[in-house]
């Protein structure tokens, strides 16, 4: 596969820095991959075999694999990102924007278990770009608070958290971005009807002009949301 991106090529993150910080003292576990960005459809999307996220959680240390490969794939003019720690959204959002795919202002559409609505522990530039966007994305931002930099560089207009029942039945008519996280289909979230969560994220589809889908390994399992992503988009 061609690598389609000057950053995303695929590197190792070993310094105790975004997602790697999370109980780094304690984890035997030190370094975390990243996968590179290529284009391609959701048919390539496969399990891989390095640790992209680790966490130590009542006594025990969790590593989990992540995806191959981040993809990225055009559909009817719509740009749609497939990664599996969800913070990456930030980087994509930038790399669509700059690419035309949206203009600053939209509501984000943020369907998710969590809000991922925590502060970071540094803002960005307001004239960050390119290499200090990527940085920014992978060694300050986590899986938990990538959306608050975004809302404050003005990308967005708003974020509307779609996490409950009574969310789920929110109607778009104006375009969206959407960030849809898997893990909107763990066993927690199971209080919403299934075949309903489909539906409704089906039609938010149709709203959108830009797409990213977070695998999240942490909270769920990667073989399933691959699956539950060739549910939604067949």
């Amino acid at each position: 596969m061609n690598m389609i991106d000057v950053y995303y090529r695929g590197f190792y993150l070993e310094q105790p820095l975004g997602n790697n910080l999370f109980s780094y003292k304690r984890r035997s576990v030190k370094r975390l991959w990243v996968a590179p960005l290529v284009e391609g459809d959701p048919s390539r999307l496969n399990r891989g075999s390095r640790i992209v996220f680790s966490e130590w959680e009542e006594g025990r240390e969790y590593s989990l694999t992540g995806l191959e490969y981040f993809i990225y794939w055009k559909r009817n003019g719509i740009p749609f990102y497939f990664f599996d720690n969800h913070n990456h959204a930030y980087y994509f959002w930038y790399r669509s924007m700059k690419r035309g795919a949206f203009p600053p202002g939209l509501t984000l559409v943020h369907v998710d278990q969590h809000s991922d609505m925590r502060c970071p522990e540094h803002w960005p530039g307001k004239t960050d770009g390119g290499r200090k966007v990527f940085d920014y994305t992978n060694r300050v931002l986590n899986v938990g608070n990538f959306i608050q930099p975004a809302l404050r560089l003005g990308w967005f207009s708003g974020v509307d958290i779609i996490d409950s029942s009574q969310k789920i039945n929110t109607r778009y008519k104006r375009p969206i971005v959407l960030d849809l996280d898997m893990d909107f289909f763990a066993p927690e979230m199971d209080y919403i009807d299934h075949e309903l969560k489909i539906a409704r994220i089906r039609e938010w589809l149709g709203a959108a002009c830009c797409v990213t889908v977070a695998t999240s390994p942490f909270f769920m399992e990667q073989d399933r949301a691959i699956a539950l992503i060739h549910d939604i988009l067949d």
